[in-house]
């Protein structure tokens, strides 16, 4: 790719590493742009949040293609992941420690594949505490870590599969496809509540988004080598 075709815009189908923020991926190819092409400034910026313990498809827009980033952040979003049961957390993730346990001796395959059932179509979410969203102004994560309490506003979103690819309790493996404003973590929490026990999301990964799939994507740093070496050729 050229300098000019970065800045007319370009949309970067990126695999998120586990443990980075989507924040950290949009600085390191800003960076890598901007030092491989000699430029003083690019924009660039993501289209819908990982979190850190989440891995896969990350949408990158560079230049002009920055203002197509709420269109982008509309299309559907496709995930696979694993439930664990028997427990929850805060953080409705691996974030934060294990608060309560709960049993599952009574959960069987059917009860599981039953009550997928309950979360298809729409279906009223409250965001976990320990999110990005912004709440009176504060971010609701920053509000957690300070010890606040505060009442979280529920959303409705839109579930269109959700489907149970495996079953080795405690643990549970299950694709969704869902609308934008899902959070996984707070449908593994609900899942649990559903079961009368609990859940909470122990390993994610986003797939597809839209027509755009994880198979047409890159690793940050392969990109960065990338560009830097079709630079130097």
């Amino acid at each position: 790719m050229t300098k000019e075709e970065f800045i007319n815009g370009q949309l970067l189908l990126i695999d998120k590493p586990l443990g980075w923020t989507s924040f950290q991926v949009v600085n390191k190819l800003r960076w890598a742009i901007r030092n491989t092409y000699k430029l003083k400034k690019i924009k660039v910026g993501h289209a819908g949040t990982l979190d850190p313990l989440a891995t896969g498809l990350l949408l990158i827009c560079t230049g002009k293609f920055t203002k197509k980033i709420n269109e982008y952040q509309a299309l559907f979003k496709e995930y696979t992941g694993t439930f664990t049961l028997g427990a929850t957390t805060p953080s409705f993730d691996l974030e934060t420690e294990i608060n309560k346990h709960y049993p599952i001796e009574h959960i069987t395959k059917a009860l599981i594949l039953k009550t997928t059932e309950q979360f298809l179509g729409d279906i009223t979410q409250t965001p976990p505490l320990y999110s990005a969203i912004k709440q009176d102004g504060k971010r609701l994560y920053d509000i957690a870590r300070s010890g606040e309490t505060v009442a979280v506003k529920s959303r409705t979103v839109h579930i269109y599969e959700f489907e149970i690819t495996g079953i080795h309790l405690p643990h549970i493996d299950f694709r969704v496809r869902c609308s934008k404003g899902t959070y996984i973590r707070t449908l593994a929490d609900d899942f649990g509540k559903a079961l009368q026990s609990g859940a909470y999301l122990s390993k994610l990964r986003r797939t597809q988004i839209g027509d755009l799939q994880i198979t047409d994507s890159i690793a940050p740093l392969d990109f960065v080598a990338k560009i830097q070496q079709e630079k130097e050729t």
